[in-house]
């Protein structure tokens, strides 16, 4: 995000699109992937419309250039399918994140008990399994902390979709207020859980090191293949030919984004590793 702050900025909604409709090269007759209206909508508004009411911040160019084509319907909510996945997004990364944190030594079961809805939960599996293992203590926990979090999440949807009468997907896009969602009580328990990993995971010492090593990682990469494009693989070297600044940063941009860590961290090493010369 902050190397293509001058070249309009960094959205992964916006990436997630441009992979879809523009990078993807699977079909002869045209670039990207052949998915449904539904499912384009729903990449580039599960958490909401990007135009209209309080709506000030600019669109990402790939979002609006692709909106010029076919109309997403920026200003409405996408499908409760779409709402449904966005949701899913925080089950996934808050337990999969406690997962991690205490498997990584960030913190432990104990200092789990006081954050509300997690403490309970592995208070339970204590209780239910007296002489589990700890590696399976957090299995179970995590598995229930899920299952908790996704029958809330139902019935507080199931409520939301009865109270509008919503009887189509038109209905529900234009409702102007999102049909699934969680509960009051579930909002502020899922609020203590992020506090609680924003403190003792996000922002850990070990974990922001690595962030830092990340990002000098993807900085240099980016500016390595800007300053010298001929460093780019053939096949993305030839589409910077005649292109604006800015189309070729975001290139850049994309080349970088599709590579895994593994890639990026073996790009880093023979472009800017000068050890491997005496190789």
């Amino acid at each position: 995000k902050e190397v293509m702050v001058p070249f309009g900025g960094f959205d992964h909604n916006a990436q997630s699109l441009s992979v879809v409709v523009n990078l993807e090269e699977r079909y002869a007759g045209f670039d990207g992937l052949n998915l449904t209206w539904e499912t384009l909508e729903g990449l580039v508004k599960h958490n909401g419309p990007l135009l209209g009411g309080n709506k000030s911040r600019p669109l990402p160019r790939v979002i609006a250039e692709y909106g010029e084509i076919q109309d997403l319907e920026l200003d409405t909510y996408a499908s409760a399918e779409a709402q449904a996945a966005a949701l899913a997004d925080d089950i996934a990364y808050n337990n999969h994140d406690i997962d991690d944190g205490l498997r990584a030594g960030l913190f432990s079961i104990g200092d789990l008990d006081d954050v509300p809805l997690v403490g309970p939960i592995f208070t339970e599996v204590r209780k239910d399994f007296p002489d589990l293992d700890e590696s399976r203590q957090i299995h179970e926990a995590v598995r229930r902390l899920i299952g908790t979090m996704v029958d809330d999440l139902l019935n507080e949807s199931r409520r939301l979709i009865q109270e509008a009468k919503v009887a189509s997907a038109d209905d529900i896009r234009s409702l102007g207020r999102p049909v699934v969602g969680f509960s009051p009580d579930m909002i502020a328990l899922e609020a203590s859980v992020k506090a609680f990993l924003f403190e003792n995971m996000y922002r850990h010492a070990r974990v922001d090191d690595m962030r830092a090593k990340a990002m000098r990682v993807v900085r240099d990469l980016f500016q390595a293949f800007q300053e010298d494009p001929d460093r780019l693989p053939d096949e993305w070297r030839n589409k910077l030919d005649g292109v604006s600044p800015e189309i070729a940063a975001q290139m850049v941009a994309d080349y970088v984004a599709g590579m895994t860590d593994r890639y990026a961290l073996e790009e880093h090493r023979r472009l800017l590793d000068v050890g491997e010369i005496t190789k």
